[in-house]
């Protein structure tokens, strides 16, 4: 009997060191065959999010309001032609009487006109090329913002992935535990109707099966929420259950500690955005100094009306051509508040522009100490396990020999496990922070 409950915990372990070793250090050939069809690659989840998410659309959207923006404010340097007609009775009608010449009709009753009306503008000191500049430049931050949405939103992705790696793992250590459990569990049970083990052993048995039967039904739980949150990202119906390939080896970014703070600022979106929206402001401060700048332009209208004397029925053609100017005098102090708020405005992202890089110094060295951090982890860990196993293949040893009982083998089974969830949970940490450093250092983890 013994040698029968030790070679189903032996052969749990091992299983449990497999199902580790596939999760650590990478699948076979046939691992990776049957992963391509019923899982899910990091590099393709992210690639359909930010395909399909709402956000990353409305952001699209955004850039092809400023083309129509950009294409408006060219139409500054284009004529306005229009045609306009009208029809107007007038009474009582104005007459002239000379004696021996007789009665004059100074217009006619019904009034007829139609003309085709053209304007261009000829000069207006650099007003409409300064529009255009200012749209430019808010595309340009529209494109930057995309990709800050694209870039943050790919960071989320990644968090739930890895977090559903870690659960998947755990929820099939468990598995491994709750087999062995049960297993030493039929094996006291049958030992104890002998008289060779006591009730002690079966309740203190049953207890750790209970236990790790809850911390899995916990597992469980998140797991399905995390899986809907996935489904929502891709979104796919709240009917399936995806699952995420074990992908752990990820290459930490290569900067050299005196220039990553210089490298990430010439990277950020948020720096880059603010270089933009600082530009814009003083894009708008220059269209707000040419408010009170002349304006020239050219007018012609031609058409035909009646009324021209001697014959106030004919419809006779005419026209009209001329220069326009209009100069401002007085505009009630508009112009100078408004120059104030502009340069108010570039005085305010310039402060906001160095809380962003205050905020990204502190991301980057924390980002940089948590990577360090979770790998010197996983090499504690790694030893951990190897200790564990050591541990319990001395307790396997002795429990042969009587020495212990088999609750000292299923304490010792339990560190295995324990160590190996530990070891998973440090290569994820590792993976997951250095995505993070990537993502505050401002390279593209899509």
């Amino acid at each position: 009997m013994n040698s029968q409950i030790n070679k189903k915990s032996i052969f749990s372990l091992l299983m449990l060191i497999i199902s580790l070793n596939s999760i650590v250090f990478g699948q076979s050939a046939t691992d990776n065959l049957k992963s391509s069809v019923d899982s899910l690659s990091l590099t393709s989840i992210i690639k359909q999010v930010i395909a399909t998410y709402p956000s990353v659309k409305v952001a699209e959207e955004a850039i092809r309001n400023a083309d129509s923006r950009i294409g408006l404010a060219k139409t500054g340097y284009n004529p306005v032609v229009d045609f306009t007609a009208s029809f107007a009775n007038l009474a009582p009608v104005t007459k002239l009487t000379f004696p021996s010449l007789g009665t004059f009709q100074l217009y006619p009753a019904n009034n007829y006109s139609a003309s085709i009306n053209y304007e261009q503008l000829v000069y207006d000191f650099g007003r409409t090329h300064q529009n255009i500049e200012l749209e430019n430049e808010n595309k340009a931050i529209g494109e930057q913002t995309l990709e800050q949405v694209k870039q943050k939103l790919s960071l989320y992705t990644i968090n739930n992935f890895y977090t559903l790696l870690f659960l998947q793992a755990a929820i099939k250590i468990k598995d491994e535990q709750l087999t062995t459990l049960n297993e030493h569990l039929q094996y006291i049970e049958k030992v104890m109707a002998t008289g060779s083990a006591t009730e002690y052993q079966v309740l203190t048995t049953k207890v750790k099966i209970s236990t790790v039967e809850s911390q899995k039904v916990d597992l469980v739980a998140t797991l399905t929420a995390q899986q809907a949150a996935l489904n929502s990202l891709l979104g796919n119906e709240q009917v399936s259950y995806p699952v995420v390939r074990n992908e752990l080896i990820v290459e930490p970014p290569v900067v050299p500690s005196d220039s990553i703070l210089s490298y990430a600022f010439h990277n950020r979106d948020e720096v880059l955005i603010n270089e933009k929206r600082t530009s814009l402001a003083e894009l708008r401060l220059g269209m707000t100094k040419l408010q009170n700048k002349p304006l020239l332009s050219f007018e012609a209208s031609g058409g035909a009306k009646n009324g021209y004397i001697p014959d106030l029925a004919k419809f006779t053609p005419n026209y009209i051509v001329g220069l326009g100017l209009k100069v401002p005098l007085f505009d009630g102090m508009k112009n100078k508040y408004n120059l104030a708020q502009a340069q108010s405005g570039i005085t305010s992202i310039s402060y906001e522009s160095e809380l962003t890089k205050r905020n990204i110094s502190n991301e980057v060295y924390e980002s940089e100490a948590l990577m360090f951090a979770a790998y010197k982890k996983v090499n504690q860990s790694e030893l951990q396990l190897k200790q564990a196993l050591k541990a319990y293949s001395l307790a396997e040893t002795s429990f042969k020999s009587g020495i212990i009982t088999n609750l000292d083998l299923l304490d010792a089974n339990t560190s295995v496990s324990e160590s190996s969830l530990m070891l998973l949970k440090a290569r994820i940490d590792y993976a997951a922070s250095v995505y993070k450093l990537k993502a505050a250092l401002g390279e593209r983890i899509y």
